[in-house]
């Protein structure tokens, strides 16, 4: 393991730091990075999401995906705990938290608010992060794509209806525009660099060589992106400290339990290590972008919904980081 992999928490820790300290202290230059949006799409971002997904792509055999069909569990593990469960369960959580248990300190008119934007992150699954902690985790990188195609192509029929239904209302806005960029820049332009690179390096040796020697890119690619989202949200953390904690309480009883039940059946079916580790890593992170541009366009940039959204974020990276530990001291307990 290279020294940014090894002591990666400590970066992401000092990233987060840093990422606030840099808010504040220069709050031009993080206006001037959060105004490079495209539909919602923040671009310097998704190019440091595209740095941290191109080495993975790499990885990819495309000979191979065909195979995904005689190991079905892994996919049909990911699809039902997405889809099935996840969502509803975050409803319920936020429900149980806002509506009672931090009742005395929330009012109505905010908690319904968070409940909202909890709900936005519940039913939108993880479309680029989950490259990265598939990585991490030695995951089938094949597969892993698989997983993550097969997730997004149901997201655009299966998500406005979801949150239409939970969030009770009749007609959503699905930001349409926001949920192709996204998909193109997180999973289609590194797919085809990857394809490219393969058919340029030409052998198999040639082609582990260079994934050796761009995969630290993708660990420095994950700090900046952490800390350009701690800076861009670094006021917001400081001016209400409360908040956010009350808001990061359901959605780590969802992480954990989301990962422990994707992990545990893919236990239990004898999924190999490397398709469950990435299996049970898709449902516990979310697409952020769509949550957030979602929770703007139906709320607002000020609202409560889009807050909730916001910790999401922030709450991610260090829950995903645990959970890559953890896979990882677990791998011996699965099948190779």
């Amino acid at each position: 393991m290279s020294i940014f992999e090894r002591y990666l928490t400590v970066w992401v820790a000092l990233a987060m730091t840093g990422g606030v300290l840099i808010g504040l202290v220069a709050p031009g230059l993080v206006g001037l990075v959060a105004s490079a949006e495209i539909a919602s799409v923040n671009l310097v971002v998704a190019l440091l999401i595209w740095a941290m997904v191109y080495p993975m792509m790499v990885s990819v055999d495309f000979g191979a995906v065909a195979g995904v069909a005689r190991q079905p569990k892994g996919l049909i593990v990911t699809l039902v705990v997405n889809w099935l469960i996840k969502p509803f369960t975050m409803a319920f959580l936020a429900v149980l938290f806002f509506d009672y248990i931090f009742a005395p300190w929330i009012q109505p008119e905010d908690a319904a608010q968070y409940t909202a934007g909890l709900i936005l992150l519940g039913a939108a699954p993880c479309t680029a992060m989950v490259f990265v902690w598939s990585q991490l985790t030695k995951g089938d990188a094949t597969y892993t794509l698989v997983q993550v195609s097969v997730n997004d192509l149901i997201m655009v029929v299966a998500f406005a209806p979801i949150v239409a239904f939970l969030l009770g209302v009749t007609e959503i806005s699905v930001p349409w525009q926001t949920l192709v960029m996204a998909t193109v820049l997180y999973v289609v332009l590194p797919l085809i660099a990857g394809l490219l690179t393969r058919r340029r390096l030409g052998s198999q040796p040639a082609i582990d060589a260079f994934a050796i020697r761009v995969k630290p890119w993708s660990v420095v690619g994950l700090i900046a992106t952490v800390a350009i989202l701690f800076g861009l949200q670094g006021e917001t953390i400081l001016a209400k400290p409360l908040v956010i904690l009350l808001i990061a309480v359901p959605i780590l009883i969802q992480s954990y339990g989301i990962f422990a039940l994707a992990y545990g059946v893919a236990y239990a079916l004898k999924v190999p290590h490397r398709i469950a580790a990435p299996c049970a890593m898709i449902g516990t992170s979310n697409f952020f972008e769509l949550a957030v541009a979602v929770a703007i366009s139906l709320f607002g940039l000020h609202s409560g919904a889009a807050l909730a959204t916001v910790v999401g974020v922030l709450v991610e990276v260090p829950v995903m980081l645990s959970l890559v530990a953890f896979a990882n001291r677990t791998r011996g307990r699965f099948l190779t």
